[in-house]
């Protein structure tokens, strides 16, 4: 793999080169351009940094066909200057994307600016040290914004508290350990089951894993491992047979998107030799697998492995990894107690530029046999996600017109044979103010909505909405039994989202728009590549082809299933023998 990682790291350094700005003239002058945006920009992903991460890897490498190669030194000064000119007089960067000078995102790229420094220190060769005086300036000029600035997401805390770790390594300041100790005040937010706050398996989950690494080392703080640990174990059952990672509950953006194990090579290597852990080992082979490029600034696989050499060898015991399992994540998790607790928090469910994240520690059902890998989700507009072999069933969801979108189950309960999954929504109507709460507004010549005190009005005419889903494991499958009684006549629907690569071969299928069908009967089957997945169950019980508020995902085909309440179906989901797991 380290060989691998050094080709691909050269290539990288030549796609660099020819986007740098070699026009003294030009206000991006030394640095690269984002081939997405045609602009260059100071941010960990697509920015200059990254690029600067490639090239120093390459100069200071002997296996690299750049070791100290005297035009990329050059090349990479001048990206050294173009950094600090777009750095803030407040000693932030802004990424781009958003977030304008953003804590968050400078700690992201002090975090890969500084192991590249450190990196590059290390070498016994003079022309470095115009590269390293630039490099060193910029992090000096970032002390103010770390030691004040503030965060939006629940990671920020933890990338942050790297980033100062970091810079205590490089400049002895106390006052950084102390701001990384207020940061750390807060306490961890995971489950016992090792679930952070955004249930983001595709992104964040890896990024509050190497960060709580590196904190932990550089601040001295070994406790910071023990949630770590938690969310590696639980993602040995979080990715599919083919590598990919299960996304379909995410908090954050990549909900539902196509990622891979290997922004979580770093974690499991690191803790794998740390603990001497079999199991780490075997994650870390299969997320090394997926490495295909040495990775954003603040997560270099290769810089790291050439600060620690050892991360070259390979590993000792190799467990085998489990390919048949049946979990149920979070459980036992206190949920519900902690949401309750929430309006003594004092915040009336409102938080600005962020989110409370209440889907939290919401359940998880996990189902693997062999190439057949099954989720079934609650608190998201998807209950149900299979992958079969090539056949990929993105999601099941449910939408109706009651409280117009998508009707997330809220709870989970274990059957014999699968699971019971229910959600509940409740919509009523509101009284008149009484008299003598109304403001002085009601009675003059305006009286705007917004003065109103509607948090005095009386509820009248609740109703409830509940549906219910029986999932359960067949001999060749599994069947769907969704059932709802009332209120009568609600429109509701269905949709069974697939993979875009596949195709339908047979089915009552009616096209409202591009790969988006109504299905009104006959048995459905759905082929990618050698493997296939039949349904039956299609109904045509009203003509609406879209429900409001209930926006399917893009790049993938939809089967709609029309239905009034109330109503009680039962979807066969029959399989294609698996020849893999014979």
């Amino acid at each position: 793999m380290y060989k691998q990682l050094v080709a691909s790291n050269d290539l990288a350094v030549e796609s660099g080169l020819s986007r740098q700005v070699l026009d003294p003239e030009c206000r991006y002058y030394g640095g690269t351009i984002d081939p997405g945006t045609g602009v260059a920009w100071v941010n960990h992903t697509t920015g200059t940094p990254t690029e600067m991460c490639y090239w120093g890897a390459a100069l200071v490498n002997p296996d690299s066909k750049y070791y100290r190669d005297e035009e990329l030194l050059d090349r990479l000064r001048l990206a050294t200057e173009f950094v600090l000119r777009a750095q803030h007089e407040d000693g932030s960067i802004s990424p781009g994307w958003t977030n304008y000078h953003s804590p968050p995102d400078t700690a992201f790229v002090i975090v890969g600016y500084a192991q590249l420094y450190q990196l590059l220190a290390q070498q016994e060769w003079q022309p470095l040290q115009p590269v390293l005086d630039n490099m060193r300036l910029f992090l000096e000029r970032t002390l103010p914004v770390m030691l004040t600035g503030g965060v939006h997401t629940p990671n920020h805390r933890w990338v942050i508290c790297a980033a100062l770790g970091f810079l205590h390594k490089l400049f002895g300041l106390e006052e950084l350990v102390q701001r990384a100790d207020q940061w750390l005040a807060e306490g961890m937010d995971i489950t016992p089951d090792g679930e952070w706050t955004e249930r983001s398996n595709g992104i964040y989950n890896a990024v509050s894993d190497i960060m709580l690494i590196h904190a932990a080392r550089l601040l001295d703080r070994p406790q910071l491992l023990e949630p770590v640990r938690l969310n590696l174990r639980m993602m040995v059952y979080l990715v599919h047979p083919s590598g990919e990672v299960v996304t379909d509950y995410s908090g954050r953006q990549d909900l539902g998107s196509v990622h891979d194990l290997s922004p979580y090579y770093l974690p499991y290597a690191i803790l794998a030799r740390a603990d001497n852990d079999a199991q780490f080992a075997a994650m870390a082979e299969w997320a090394g697998r997926a490495l295909s490029h040495p990775g954003v600034c603040s997560a270099n696989v290769l810089v790291r492995m050439l600060l620690e050499p050892e991360l070259k060898q390979s590993f000792g015991a190799v467990a085998e990894l489990p390919v048949k399992y049946e979990t149920l994540l979070n459980g036992d998790f206190l949920r519900h107690s902690y949401l309750q607790d929430m309006e003594a928090a004092g915040h009336q469910g409102r938080i600005f530029h962020s989110r409370l994240h209440t889907d939290f520690g919401a359940p998880v059902a996990r189902f693997r046999d062999e190439d057949t890998s099954v989720t079934l989700i609650t608190e998201t507009p998807s209950f149900f996600a299979l992958r079969h072999g090539a056949v990929r069933l993105l999601a099941v969801q449910l939408a109706s017109y009651f409280n117009p979108g998508f009707v997330p189950m809220q709870e989970i309960t274990k059957l014999s044979a699968g699971y019971r999954l229910a959600g509940e929504q409740k919509k009523g109507y509101y009284g008149p103010v009484e008299g003598a709460l109304l403001p002085p507004t009601a009675a003059a010549a305006v009286s705007p909505w917004y003065l109103l005190p509607h948090q005095s009005r009386t509820l009248t005419h609740e109703q409830t909405f509940r549906v219910e889903a029986e999932v359960q494991r067949t001999d060749t499958g599994w069947t769907i039994r969704v059932h709802c009684e009332e209120p009568g006549e609600v429109m509701t629907q269905l949709s069974f989202v697939f993979g875009r690569e596949g195709s339908f071969t047979s089915g009552e299928l009616q096209a409202v728009e591009e790969d988006r069908y109504l299905w009104s009967g006959g048995v459905l089957r759905y082929t990618s590549g050698e493997d296939w997945l039949e349904l039956t169950g299609g109904e045509l019980g009203h003509l609406a082809s879209t429900v409001r508020e209930a926006k399917l995902q893009n790049n993938c085909k939809a089967v709609l299933v029309n239905v009034m309440t109330p109503f009680d179906k039962t979807f066969t989901l029959t399989l294609s023998p698996s020849m893999r797991s014979v």
